[in-house]
């Protein structure tokens, strides 16, 4: 569930603590196009999801936009973010997820694909 990622596993690795089965990689996903991702992560061929591990980083230095350029092309946010509540009686916000879709090109001159993030 998303609040299993973000609850258990994101927090443990923000915290450097150990996780005892490497599930999740850790992959700067801008470093590769969307069709080479399966193989560096190590999917299992047929898979339509997988699971990464990618520090968020900046387009510019003292900026907050975040820099998702790839060799060909670029991951666009779309839509709006979802909040993921923990479980429990508190139930409260433990995170945002947001949907990515990536266009191959450059910025305002690229082509949509069926490639997606989460």
């Amino acid at each position: 569930t998303d609040e299993e990622l973000v609850g258990f596993y994101l927090k443990r690795k923000v915290e450097k603590k150990l996780i005892r089965i490497d599930l999740i990689k850790h992959i700067d996903v801008y470093k590769y196009e969307p069709w080479d991702l399966p193989k560096e992560a190590s999917c299992s061929a047929g898979e339509r999801e997988c699971y990464f591990f990618c520090r968020r980083g900046r387009k510019y230095k003292n900026s907050v936009r975040p820099n998702r350029v790839t060799n060909s092309g670029f991951w666009k946010a779309t839509g709006i973010d979802k909040p993921i509540y923990s479980v429990g009686k508190l139930h409260y916000c433990i995170g945002l997820k947001k949907s990515l879709v990536y266009y191959r090109g450059s910025a305002g001159k690229g082509t949509k694909t069926d490639w997606m993030m989460h």
